[in-house]
C-alpha cells in the first residue's frame, strides 16, 4: 500500500519509530523529573533513565557509557568537539585538519577556529569523494592536534576510510572525530578498531526524537581532554550544561536498540530496495549518472544526475515524491552543492542532482511507483527543454 507522498528524504530527517514514540510517552508526564535532582524519587528514575540510554547508545558505536556526552544534535556535538578539543589543546598547536566534503557543522567550526588564529587544511577528495589517507599524512606538522573526517557523506553516501585514518592520527599523536551522523545505526560502527577519539552522531537519523545527539569520548589512556561550550552547569561531567532533555534521551536511546538489533535485516532489506530503484531508472533512462563511490556507501544513499534537466524541476514534478537535491542544512543556500563541486562532476550534472534516501518505512510498491514517476518526469522535463531549444511552444 502506498501512502502520498512517498517519503524518500531519509538523510535530513527520519520519522520517529512507533516502538521509540510509546517508549517515551511516560517521560512527559510520569518519569518527568530532573536528572540533577538528587534529592527525590522523581530525581532518581529520570538519571536512572537517562544512564540506561547512555548504555545504550554506546553499545551501538561498541563505546563504554561513561564515553557518551548527551547534546542536543549533532551540531552541537561537532562544535564541541572541534572547538572543544581546539580550545583545550591550543598550547600543543592550531593546526586542523579535514576535507572539503564535510557538513556544514565541521566546515563552519573550522571556519570560525580560523578567525581565533587557527590554521586549517581543507584536503580534496578523488572524484568517488573519497580522501586519501597519505594526503592526510603528508599534511601532518607540529603544530597539528586535530583530524576531522565524515564517516559518510550525507550528500552522496560515501564511505571513507576511517580504519586508516585512525592509525595515521594515533601513530602521531593526533586527536581523529569524526562525524558520524549518516554512519550510526546504518552501518556497523566501532570506535575502538577505527581508533577514534572523538564521534558525533544525532538521534533525529536513526527513526529517534529530534533535539537530542550524542558526542563520544574517548577515556581510556591517553584521556581526551576538551574545553565546554556552553557555561551554566555541571551536567554531563561539567562538559554540557544544561537541563537534560529526559524524553529525548530515553527516546534516543530506544532507538540505537533498535538499530542494533536491526542493522543487518534492515541495511540488506534498505540496500535491495535501492538497487530495485537505480536499476529501475538506469534500465528506463539513459544519461544518468551515480555520484558517489559505486561500492563503498551507506545502503540508503542514492545520489543521482539527470543529463538535461534542472533538478528543482524535477522535484517540483514529482510531488508525489519527497526526495532532496542534497543537505537540508544548506538547501536554503540556493548555491551549487560543494560536495558535488569537490567530486568535479560536469557543471550540467551538479545542478541535475536528485538524493534519495530510503529509510526503514519504504516498501517495494513505492520504489515502484517512484521508478515510473522518476522516468516520466524526466522524459517530460527534456522533451520541454529540447522544444525551448528549437523556439517551439511546448504543451504542459
Amino acid at each position: 500500500m502506498i501512502k502520498f507522498p512517498i517519503y524518500l528524504d531519509n538523510h535530513s530527517t527520519t520519522p520517529v519509530d512507533p516502538k521509540v514514540v510509546e517508549f517515551m510517552l511516560p517521560f512527559f508526564t510520569e518519569v518527568f523529573g530532573n536528572p540533577s535532582s538528587k534529592s527525590h524519587e522523581f530525581g532518581w528514575k529520570a538519571d536512572a533513565a537517562v544512564e540506561n540510554s547512555r548504555k545504550l547508545v554506546a553499545r551501538l558505536i561498541n563505546a563504554e557509557s561513561r564515553n557518551i556526552i548527551f547534546t542536543s544534535g549533532a551540531t552541537e556535538s561537532v562544535n564541541l568537539a572541534i572547538k572543544g578539543a581546539a580550545e583545550m589543546y591550543s598550547s600543543r598547536g592550531n593546526h586542523i585538519i579535514t576535507t572539503t566534503i564535510e557538513h556544514e557543522a565541521v566546515l563552519d567550526s573550522c571556519k570560525s577556529l580560523e578567525k581565533k588564529g587557527f590554521d586549517v587544511t581543507y584536503l580534496d577528495v578523488d572524484n568517488f569523494g573519497i580522501v586519501n589517507p597519505n594526503d592526510i599524512k603528508n599534511s601532518v606538522t607540529e603544530r597539528t592536534i586535530l583530524v576531522s573526517v565524515m564517516y559518510a557523506n550525507n550528500e552522496i553516501g560515501t564511505i571513507q576510510p576511517l580504519s586508516e585514518i585512525g592509525k595515521i592520527c594515533k601513530s602521531k599523536h593526533i586527536l581523529f572525530h569524526t562525524d558520524a551522523t549518516q554512519a550510526v545505526g546504518k552501518i556497523p560502527v566501532d570506535v575502538l578498531s577505527d581508533r577514534i577519539d572523538l564521534l558525533s552522531f544525532s538521534s533525529h537519523k536513526i527513526y529517534g526524537p529530534k533535539g537530542v545527539g550524542a558526542l563520544y569520548m574517548k577515556s581510556r589512556i591517553p584521556k581526551i581532554r576538551i574545553a565546554p561550550q556552553i557555561d551554566g552547569g555541571l551536567q554531563e561531567r561539567g562538559l554540557r550544561a544544561g537541563t537534560l532533555n529526559v524524553p529525548g534521551i530515553a527516546g534516543f536511546g530506544k532507538a540505537c536498540e533498535i538499530a542494533k538489533s536491526e542493522l543487518i535485516a534492515e541495511t540488506n532489506r534498505i540496500n535491495s530496495l535501492k538497487n530495485m530503484l537505480y536499476n529501475g531508472i538506469i534500465t528506463g533512462l539513459n544519461g544518468v549518472k551515480l555520484n558517489g563511490h559505486p561500492k563503498r556507501r551507506i545502503a540508503n544513499n542514492l545520489n543521482l544526475s539527470f543529463e538535461g534537466i534542472n533538478s528543482d524541476s524535477l522535484i517540483l514534478a514529482m510531488k508525489e515524491v519527497a526526495v532532496s537535491t542534497g543537505s537540508a542544512c544548506s538547501s536554503e543556500t540556493g548555491e551549487t552543492s560543494h560536495v558535488l563541486k569537490a567530486i568535479n562532476i560536469d557543471e550540467d550534472l551538479k545542478h541535475s542532482a536528485i538524493r534519495f534516501g530510503i529509510g526503514r518505512f519504504n516498501n517495494e510498491e513505492e520504489i515502484i511507483y517512484t521508478i515510473n514517476k522518476v522516468i516520466e518526469k524526466v522524459n517530460f522535463l527534456r522533451q520541454i527543454s529540447l522544444k525551448s531549444e528549437k523556439g517551439e511552444y511546448a504543451e504542459v
